[in-house]
């Protein structure tokens, strides 16, 4: 009972300092879910730490519970404020309504989840067609994001390459992947990307109408907190 206790006030206290934060803008996304997640497992883990190699008493589950809480809060502010930054440099918000991806003017979408922030660029803005050279405006955009990259030295990236399906697998296999090595060598600030190019897998919408291909062909970057917690995008 009292490592409950201790697990619920420090994840409580935690919730309590995260909600302090308000950052200004009509960009913000201020659901912060990826801090409450993060604090509440962080406080979980400490407080199991701090009770069992303490005195297993309360106040050493307090303790660590406290100082996971706060690590694991930190982490999960850090990809909070990355998506309210990323949106802010390409001049769009945060948003995670399912169906943004089926609004072909939407040329870039910035959405979260609890695993990754995720930045999806069309293709018509990014490429000419059958080109793996990006537009100057397409350059300039994927410049932003590398420049915020610097400032979150942790940050994992994955970048997806897709296209729709005309054509062979193969052929859009090697474009998607080609298009998503153009954009990860400008993101490689901290490290090499993982990069995927999954062809006319994982289409948004079926490939059977000139619209819904359209909506199809795009480049997407995933930012994760932590490369053990990457997934293949093309699946």
């Amino acid at each position: 009972m009292n490592l409950t206790k201790s697990i619920l006030t420090a994840t409580v206290a935690t919730f309590m300092l995260a909600g302090c934060y308000n950052e200004p803008g009509l960009v913000q996304d201020d659901s912060y879910s990826r801090t409450a997640t993060g604090a509440g497992t962080g406080a979980l883990a400490g407080a199991m730490i701090g009770y069992n190699t303490g005195s297993r008493d309360a106040t050493s589950a307090i303790v660590g519970g406290l100082l996971g809480a706060a690590a694991g809060g930190a982490i999960g502010y850090s990809m909070d404020n990355q998506a309210n930054e990323m949106a802010r440099a390409l001049g769009t918000g945060v948003n995670n309504d399912p169906l943004a991806a089926l609004d072909p003017n939407k040329t870039i979408i910035v959405s979260k989840t609890n695993k990754y922030v995720k930045i999806m660029f069309r293709d018509r803005m990014m490429f000419a067609t059958d080109s793996a050279t990006l537009q100057s405006s397409a350059r300039s955009k994927v410049n932003k994001v590398a420049q915020l990259l610097r400032n979150y030295p942790q940050t994992a990236v994955v970048v997806a390459g897709y296209t729709d399906d005309q054509g062979s697998f193969a052929y859009n296999e090697r474009l998607s992947g080609k298009r998503a090595n153009t954009v990860a060598n400008i993101l490689a600030v901290n490290g090499n990307p993982m990069v995927r190019g999954c062809s006319y897998d994982n289409a948004i919408v079926p490939n059977n109408s000139s619209k819904n291909r359209a909506l199809n062909r795009r480049v997407e970057v995933y930012l994760y907190s932590d490369r053990n917690n990457m997934a293949d995008p093309c699946r």
